[in-house]
């Protein structure tokens, strides 16, 4: 569930990222220019990543990843300059990043070798299913919320919550239930 929903929110954010930067009254070079600080957020931080679940453990790593996400959910929320778009598409690139391999790596552990192929296909195959009706919804909520891009990028960064509820809430449920059976 992680997985997606890392996914799936990050693409919901960054599909509707141009239109908004332009919308606000900011050039098209400016929301290149988020955009590619963005992609830089999403994977630099995979130089570390792996450390960091193999000290800390995945649980963790997504659960981080998770409060990222709805932290740069909060920065877009905060206002519409052009550095809350940057703060805002940097978290969500870090948070989907924590989010997508702390869920992935877990994801890999918890299946034999003979079976990692086909889970991996089968996770991958809901994932991206996920980040097509992330992509749908994106322009839906930025064209039907009342008509400014201003209302659309509130309505986008707010669709966030339910989300990332739901993931933070198997998460715990996952934790729970690891730390029953492990008495």
């Amino acid at each position: 569930i992680c997985a997606m929903v890392s996914y799936a929110l990050m693409n919901l954010v960054m599909t509707s990222t141009p239109l908004a930067v332009v919308g606000c009254g900011f050039s098209k070079n400016n929301a290149a220019d988020v955009v590619s600080a963005h992609v830089l957020a999403m994977f630099v931080p995979s130089f570390f990543t792996g450390h960091l679940i193999t000290r800390f453990g995945a649980e963790k790593i997504m659960a981080t990843g998770l409060v990222i996400l709805a932290g740069a959910a909060a920065v877009a929320l905060a206002g519409t300059e052009l550095t809350n778009f940057f703060g805002a598409l940097i978290l969500l690139g870090i948070g989907w990043n924590f989010g997508f391999i702390g869920a992935t790596t877990m994801l890999a552990g918890a299946h034999a070798p003979e079976e990692r192929g086909r889970v991996q296909g089968m996770n991958d195959m809901i994932v991206f299913g996920c980040v097509t009706v992330a992509s749908l919804a994106s322009g839906g909520l930025m064209n039907c919320s009342g008509g400014s891009p201003v209302e659309g990028w509130n309505a986008v960064n707010m669709a966030m919550a339910p989300f990332l509820m739901l993931a933070g809430g198997a998460l715990i449920w996952l934790v729970m239930r690891s730390r029953k059976s492990a008495a």
